[in-house]
């Protein structure tokens, strides 16, 4: 048997571009399948959408909500041309029983993030979900079936940044007059699977957890991969990436189409001690952002480092 051409096969391997998918990788849209056997094949059903969510004010706390944080609410005000038929709506990372949105007996539509679905566009799925859901009866409404052509989630909501809470657990999914004990026992059981998680208000999309003994920072960064590369590169090479003393730049996560820097931070940090911190980064990193001068020899081998530490979720 022929040996296999291992360039060739590197090639399939490994994209050509920052957040491309390369032909052998796993699909984004979460099948399970390789790219080139699910939304990469001729004919493969939708055109995967890389950046899905660009072009909303708060592209990247949605990517945070969908991705990253257990529980958390924010109103959606719709554009004037969609007819909610008087409801409101609120996105949530998680309705109640996972399913892609829940109409309350009150006419209020709960428009869940963390479903997936291998339609290739989740901002398509979610408009559809949500046209759906402003139709329907009170109950559970589903998306089996891809749905081709039309409104996608930014088409149909104001342009504006989101106001987030991030709860403590679950307890946004019944209404004052639901709480039975059956509820509330099974409240519980849901509480205990969220890990206490704080959004930051000195920056965008930065969102601080403790998961058992650890804590992280993770912050979801617009900016393009390539660009964003080299200026943490930048900051890494000059020692000013950790944020707080023995605050450590560990690596990256990347979903749907942007990058999630994250920090492993000593215990007993909170989200709080993180507020100057963060907005002094933010300062530091736009600066390195603007730089044109291309980079040093250690430059080029930090950023190779953050480059081999970045895990793609979706």
């Amino acid at each position: 048997m022929a040996k296999k051409n291992r360039n060739r096969q590197r090639a399939e391997t490994t994209p050509t571009e920052p957040g491309e998918v390369g032909p052998r990788q796993p699909c984004p849209c979460g099948s399970g399948k390789r790219y080139k056997a699910c939304h990469g094949a001729a004919g493969g059903g939708d055109v995967y959408v890389a950046r899905p969510f660009e072009g909303l004010a708060s592209e990247g706390d949605v990517v945070a909500l969908r991705e990253l944080v257990p529980a958390a609410t924010a109103p959606l005000t719709l554009r004037d041309d969609v007819d909610a038929h008087g409801r409101t709506v609120t996105l949530c990372t998680l309705a109640p029983g996972a399913v892609p949105a829940v109409v309350r007996d009150s006419g209020e539509v709960l428009l869940g993030l963390q479903v997936q679905h291998a339609f290739g566009d989740p901002s398509r799925d979610l408009a559809a979900v949500l046209l759906a859901a402003l139709e329907a009866e009170p109950g559970a409404v589903g998306l089996t079936d891809a749905p081709g052509p039309g409104p996608r989630l930014q088409d149909l909501v104001v342009d504006a940044p989101l106001d987030i809470t991030v709860h403590e657990g679950y307890g946004y999914w019944v209404e004052e007059s639901d709480q039975s004990p059956e509820v509330a026992d099974l409240l519980e059981q849901a509480d205990d699977q969220a890990a206490p998680t704080a959004r930051l208000t000195s920056v965008a999309s930065a969102y601080w957890t403790r998961m058992g003994s650890k804590e992280h920072l993770r912050w979801v960064m617009p900016e393009p991969e390539g660009e964003l590369l080299d200026a943490l590169a930048r900051l890494h090479a000059a020692g000013t990436d950790t944020l707080i003393p023995e605050g450590r730049l560990v690596g990256m996560f990347r979903a749907h189409g942007l990058l999630t820097p994250v920090w492993d931070l000593p215990v007993g940090t909170g989200a709080e001690a993180l507020e100057d911190p963060a907005a002094d980064f933010k300062t530091a990193l736009d600066a390195a952002l603007a730089e044109t001068t291309p980079l040093t020899s250690e430059q080029r081998a930090a950023r190779s480092g953050l480059a081999n530490r970045q895990v793609t979720i979706r």
